[in-house]
């Protein structure tokens, strides 16, 4: 009888949620199961702060270079690259291995990440770390361009403004590339308004928009 692999998970109350979660999976999980768990990840990585801890038997995963061999191991590195997750765990478990992960939707949720003996007569070795929940109360000061507001008539009369060949003449490519981007900002500042991101958007780069997620997926 084949036990059902499940992610169990419980908020913390408080001047904002942080979901928990642990997750065993076993080394012989099929593909339908492994699509239920991603669902599932998928799921709680769109909560304000997300840690989720477990084994996920992925031994083939290296995760310096974002890369696997096994196909089931690259479609979780794909669900972990989808939902913009960082693996925090840094040192191998066992026998070289790294199984027991630790996922977060936030970058410093999660911190002091130390690993201890073993537990009891288990192979599995005992991580220890803290989650830090002042990260929470953080305002994100993450700005964009706002294209909608921008004075385009401007940009492209100081973009016209940029030296031609005859003031570039005789400097480097580095040179030359300084002075163009120099003046490039400076009409970017001044024909682009900036706007503040809203800090529930913020997990996602501020390019990455619902369609140009879509296309990567595909």
């Amino acid at each position: 009888m084949r036990s059902r692999p499940r992610a169990y998970g419980s908020g913390l109350k408080g001047a904002g949620d942080i979901i928990t979660g642990v997750c065993c999976r076993p080394p012989q999980q099929g593909d339908r199961a492994d699509e239920a768990l991603y669902r599932q990840i998928g799921t709680a990585s769109r909560s304000q702060a997300l840690a989720l801890m477990g084994d996920f038997n992925h031994p083939g995963i290296c995760w310096r270079d974002n890369a696997a061999e096994h196909k089931q191991s690259r479609k979780f590195l794909e669900c972990v690259d989808d939902n913009f997750l960082l693996q925090v765990t840094e040192e191998p478990m066992r026998r070289g291995a790294m199984l027991d992960l630790i996922l977060t939707n936030k970058e410093g949720l999660v911190g002091d990440v130390k690993l201890k003996g073993s537990l009891g007569c288990s192979d599995h070795g005992i991580v220890e770390f803290n989650i830090l929940r002042a990260v929470r109360r953080a305002h994100s000061k993450l700005t964009t361009l706002g294209f909608r507001r921008a004075d385009f008539s401007l940009f492209r009369d100081l973009l016209g403004r940029i030296p031609g060949d005859k003031a570039l003449e005789g400097r480097g490519a580095q040179d030359s590339w300084l002075i163009f981007k120099d003046h490039l900002l400076q009409a970017q500042e001044r024909g682009i308004p900036t706007k503040r991101k809203s800090s529930k958007n913020t997990k996602r780069p501020p390019w990455m928009n619902k369609e140009l997620l879509g296309k990567v997926k595909q």
